[in-house]
Order: C-alpha cells, then sequence, then structure tokens
C-alpha cells in the first residue's frame, strides 16, 4: 500500500536515499551508479529507483521536486512508511562566496531559512543540520578521493525570483556558502523524526560572478564528481547487500 505521493511496495525502497530535486536527475543517478535497478514509484512524474552499486550495496534514488513543502512531503512519507533511515539530498546552488567557484561542492552542515515552513513546529527560531557522523564520513571521503569540499551553512530560500536583488548580501555577510532551495526541510524532517539527512551541492551560479551560470547541458554533466561522492558516502549506510 502506498501513500498519498509514493506509490511503491513495502520494501522497494533501500534503507538509504539519494535525493536529487529533478526525477530526470533521478534516473541519471539510477542509470549511472546503480545496476540492476527498477523504478518504484513515479507519482506525478516524482521517480524513485532502486538498485545496487557497484560495490553490491542495495541503494535508492528519488526525486524531490523543488522547495521545502515538497522535500517536506517526499521525505517524511520515505521515513516514516518504507523504512527508510538516511536521505542524502544531491543538488545545486548558487554561491554567495568570492572563494568557492562554478561546480564546487558544498556540504552543508548546517541550513538557514527565510520560509515560515517550520512555523508548525511552533518554536521562535530552528537551527537545522546535517547528522554529524554522516557529514564527517562524507568529509572524510571527500578528502581521501582528493575532491575540494566547502562545509558550512547554507540557506534554503523560498523564492527564486527576489523581488529584492540583494537580499542575498545580508546571508553573505554571515559567512552563508550559498543558497538552494530544500535542505533545511529535510534536515527539520530528520530532526523530528530521529533520522539522518544530509546535502550535498554543486555550485552551478554565483551571486558574485554574476555571469558564472552553467549551461542546461553542463547541470546535467558537470554534477557526476558530487554524485559519486554521495554514492560513496551513502555505501557506509546501506543495510543491505547483494
Amino acid at each position: 500500500m502506498g501513500t498519498p505521493h509514493i506509490n511503491a511496495n513495502p520494501g522497494d525502497f533501500a534503507n538509504v536515499v539519494l535525493m536529487p530535486g529533478d526525477p530526470l536527475r533521478a534516473k541519471l543517478i539510477a542509470e549511472k551508479f546503480l545496476l540492476d535497478y527498477k523504478e518504484v514509484t513515479n507519482v506525478r512524474g516524482i521517480l524513485g529507483y532502486t538498485g545496487y552499486t557497484k560495490n553490491g550495496k542495495r541503494l535508492s534514488v528519488m526525486a524531490s521536486g523543488m522547495g521545502l513543502p515538497s522535500i517536506g512531503i517526499y521525505s517524511h512519507e520515505l521515513f516514516t512508511h518504507y523504512g527508510v533511515d538516511t536521505i542524502i539530498r544531491v543538488g545545486t546552488c548558487g554561491a554567495y562566496q568570492e572563494n568557492i567557484k562554478l561546480f564546487d561542492i558544498i556540504l552543508g552542515v548546517t541550513a538557514s531559512t527565510d520560509s515560515n515552513w517550520a512555523n508548525q513546529f511552533n518554536v521562535p527560531q530552528f537551527s537545522a543540520g546535517a547528522d554529524f557522523e554522516l557529514a564527517m564520513t562524507c568529509f572524510k571521503k571527500a578528502k581521501e578521493s582528493g575532491k575540494n569540499v566547502f562545509a558550512g551553512n547554507i540557506l534554503s530560500a523560498d523564492v527564486f525570483y527576489d523581488d529584492d536583488p540583494d537580499t542575498w548580501k545580508k546571508w553573505a555577510k554571515l559567512n552563508v556558502l550559498g543558497v538552494e532551495m530544500e535542505s533545511y526541510g529535510l534536515y527539520c524532517t530528520a530532526h523530528k523524526l530521529r533520522k539522518r539527512a544530509l546535502c550535498l551541492l554543486t555550485v552551478t551560479d554565483h551571486f558574485i560572478h554574476k555571469d558564472q551560470k552553467a549551461t542546461s547541458e553542463e547541470r546535467q554533466n558537470n554534477l557526476l564528481e558530487m554524485l559519486h561522492l554521495g554514492v560513496l558516502t551513502a555505501e557506509e549506510y546501506c543495510l543491505e547487500s547483494r
């Protein structure tokens, strides 16, 4: 029996899920990194797959859609109905800091937000962050494989086309590394349900160097380094093997 937004059967998902925003990117991850994978959900075009990594670890990938409400729905249903205990978001972001370049990787240790989505918890403010052990595992894997990763605070924003073009500067002043639209919702859901979550981002836009923008083709092909890091990290927490 599925949920209102996922039509998978019990047992269709592995305990660890990689979660991009884009359904077609979920399909790409399955094609590039999983063996013997099968589609397990497709409600509203939000695609999910389960297969095995080259090291024989059972792993799932499923899209989240865009925004805190969307990832809040899907992460909640995965955590509460499908035995998932770990979700690693693998997405894209815009950089706020001079020293971060196009296609660099950001590890979101904590997430801030301008959204009122968390008002449901009836607290004045809530600091949402990654699972510490999961983040440390990812950081270690990055260093072992020679990947340069920026670790720190990110912003999960509600607005993509901001009416005030300088809004980002107040966040940059506080050394927020970059902006996306989902991680705060994932982290809050994981905190509430006592699950593990992590956010990995590839920089595809830059707020200081505004001429630096990834093309649609580059957005598809230049994320493989981050996705590989996500898979390496996920494998450490997969409970099932071939």
